[in-house]
């Protein structure tokens, strides 16, 4: 990723250029008033009949010309971030924010430009290969005939993501295609040229260039410092240990995904038998979606955990660069507010994801952020916590939870998981709505407030799509308006509601 966006060339660092910066260029930048959409999970074309992900852009356009900008989560396409699908998955569906969206398929995917500015982050799906997603069992079993059905009915092309180089063409300023002499330089003068106190940085257009420095960035918007990261750099747990508990923990690991790639197995011998022509057999379609989905994510997170030669890839660049820049902003007084924005959830309720390693070490090492930062500012937050708002994705709901006193930096900060916008929805786990923590768990460290995902079984089967819109109202702290809005799919009929607004 850093080659694709030439990380400090010496021609960039002789300009002063800050490669994680961007300043939003429109009328309304200085207005502490400003209201911006989200969305996260997004990225399905499977659905023949009854896309979600189009029902949910339904729900944005009323509220296009009052937000200034839309924030994703993450997970832009699915299964494998492949360039295959971007016109289905993403260009499609959202081709009102983009310039020449009334011909979409005009549109390549790697020469996108925002009409109306959509700001993402890499999620897990963003960056995998194909490999990945079969796993040794399903590769070596599933015959040619199934498995050109499965790619078709599952969002699967020919090749991945090419480790994120599809989201970097699609959303990047790829410098990296910039060979011929002078070239990059008439690039530089032409679209890095906003002046801020980190040096000179990118231009953000819309309409006319709309592509993001980097892979992690920040920009300034009405008071508000966003900084949006790439947790897939930081979600590495730690490998288990070589004692006799960690064996027996390994033996465990080992058996469970065994019984998984077999589970992976029926999935696919029962979607052999559905039509994805008929409507109700591609509901059922949808519900394998999600069965698999859970199971692959847990894999890959049982994988991790059992590497053994493999080093903990912990992006301490990137959390350095954070640390630095969050503290630098409680330092600049025209700031009145913090909103993170990264892909994978420290805290979150949804059925699958709290006790996964991944959600472990994101919440350690962002946790490590924070208490370095309350440590260098000292008094200056005056009691507010160290950022105001934290949104993610990844577990496929919506959620709004806040932390009480983790011991922690991290403590009453509101967090919300944005990331039912389109893909296969998740329920919330059977434990309930509060988080404890501990080896015992013994300590509460955060309770969820809203939980909004699939529910219900058979006929009663609800699956509630959404997005949000945030209202950012002027003072200092600033207040968030969050405005829910639900598109659910609910005996073969689509409902429309949106959920009482709250405040934070």
């Amino acid at each position: 990723m850093k080659e694709r966006v030439r990380w400090q060339d010496p021609v960039i660092q002789r300009r002063g250029i800050d490669q994680t910066r961007l300043v939003l260029e429109d009328y309304r930048a200085d207005d502490p008033e400003f209201s911006f959409l989200v969305i996260g999970d997004t990225g399905t074309g499977s659905h023949r009949y009854n896309n979600p992900q189009r029902e949910v852009a339904g729900l944005l356009q009323p509220h296009l010309a009052d937000s200034s900008f839309m924030l994703h989560t993450g997970d832009v396409i699915y299964l494998v971030g492949s360039s295959e699908f971007y016109l289905d998955n993403f260009i499609k569906p959202y081709r009102e924010f983009l310039v020449g969206g009334e011909n979409p398929k005009a549109i390549a995917y790697d020469q996108m430009t925002f009409s109306r500015p959509i700001l993402p982050v890499l999620g897990n799906h963003d960056y995998y290969n194909l490999p990945l997603l079969f796993g040794a069992i399903s590769l070596t079993t599933l015959p040619v005939r199934r498995l050109l059905k499965f790619r078709r009915d599952f969002d699967v092309g020919w090749h991945g993501s090419k480790q994120g180089d599809a989201y970097a063409r699609a959303f990047l300023d790829y410098l990296k295609a910039l060979r011929l002499p002078g070239e990059l330089d008439n690039h530089l003068n032409r679209h890095y040229t906003a002046k801020t106190d980190t040096g000179y940085c990118l231009r953000y257009e819309p309409g006319h260039f709309t592509r993001l420095p980097n892979r992690y960035y920040t920009f300034r918007y009405g008071g508000i410092d966003f900084f949006a990261l790439d947790s897939n750099t930081f979600n590495d747990p730690i490998p288990l240990s070589t004692t006799p508990e960690g064996e027996a923990r390994r033996q465990q690991l080992i058996q469970r995904r065994d019984r998984l790639e077999q589970e992976k197995l029926q999935i696919l011998d029962a979607s052999d038998k559905l039509n994805p022509d008929d409507p109700d057999d591609a509901e059922q379609l949808d519900d394998l979606q999600v069965k698999l989905s859970q199971i692959e994510e847990i894999i890959v997170d049982i994988e991790k955990q059992l590497a053994i030669n493999k080093a903990v890839v912990t992006d301490t660049e990137q959390l350095d660069w954070l640390q630095q820049r969050l503290i630098e902003s409680w330092h600049t007084d025209e700031v009145r507010g913090r909103v993170l924005y990264f892909h994978h959830p420290p805290y979150v309720t949804e059925a699958t994801k709290w006790h996964q390693a991944q959600t472990l070490a994101v919440r350690d090492r962002l946790r490590n952020v924070l208490n370095g930062v309350a440590e260098a500012v000292g008094s200056l937050p005056q009691g507010r916590p160290i950022v105001d708002l934290v949104l993610n994705g990844h577990a496929h709901c919506l959620e709004y939870l806040k932390t009480m006193d983790t011991g922690h930096a991290d403590s009453n900060i509101n967090w919300i998981v944005c990331g039912g916008s389109g893909y296969s929805l998740r329920r919330q786990r059977q434990e309930g709505t509060d988080l404890m923590e501990g080896e015992a768990e013994e300590r509460l460290v955060a309770r969820s407030h809203l939980f909004v995902g699939r529910n219900g079984y058979a006929t009663e089967k609800r699956r509630p799509y959404t997005c949000l819109r945030i209202d950012v109202q002027d003072g200092c702290p600033p207040k968030f308006v969050i405005r829910p809005f639900v598109t659910e799919r609910y005996q073969k009929q689509w409902h429309r509601y949106a959920i009482d607004p709250f405040t934070i």
